[in-house]
C-alpha cells in the first residue's frame, strides 16, 4: 500500500447556530472507533501493513508512542500513525481513557502485527 496522506490538514470545524461539528473525513473509505483503555493497561506494541490511523484523544491523558516517540497526549491532541509505523496507546491515569480511532486504508484485524504484547497474544 502507498503512503496515506496525513488527513489532518483537511479535517475542519463548521460552526452552526446550535454550535458546530468536526468532519475528519468525507467520503472514504475508513473504520472509526472509539477505544477505551483500562487505567494501568496498555495495548500491544504494533505496526499494520494494510492501513493508517489517527487518533483523537476524547479523555486522557493517554501515553502514547508513535514510531521512536513517546508522550502524554492531552485530551483534544490529535495523531497520525502512518501505514507501517510501530504505535501504542496507554493509560496510566487512574480512570478510564477514550481515544477516536479513524483507520484509514483496508481494515483487517489479522493485518495487526505485535511487536510486544502484555497479553501474550
Amino acid at each position: 500500500m502507498t503512503d496515506l496522506p496525513d488527513p489532518r490538514e483537511d479535517m475542519f470545524v463548521s460552526e452552526r447556530p446550535w454550535g458546530s461539528f468536526q468532519q475528519f473525513t468525507f467520503n472514504e473509505p475508513t473504520t472509526v472507533k472509539v477505544i477505551t483503555v483500562e487505567p494501568g493497561q496498555r495495548l500491544s506494541l504494533q505496526t499494520h501493513a494494510l492501513r493508517a490511523e489517527f487518533w483523537q484523544v476524547l479523555d486522557g491523558p493517554i501515553d502514547v508512542t508513535v514510531g521512536e516517540r513517546t508522550w502524554s497526549a492531552q485530551p483534544g491532541e490529535q495523531v497520525w500513525i502512518p501505514v507501517g509505523t510501530r504505535h501504542r496507546m496507554g493509560n496510566s491515569a487512574e480512570v478510564p481513557g477514550r481515544v477516536l480511532e479513524v483507520g484509514y486504508g483496508e481494515f483487517d484485524e489479522a493485518d495487526i502485527v505485535r511487536l510486544e504484547d502484555d497479553y501474550q497474544r
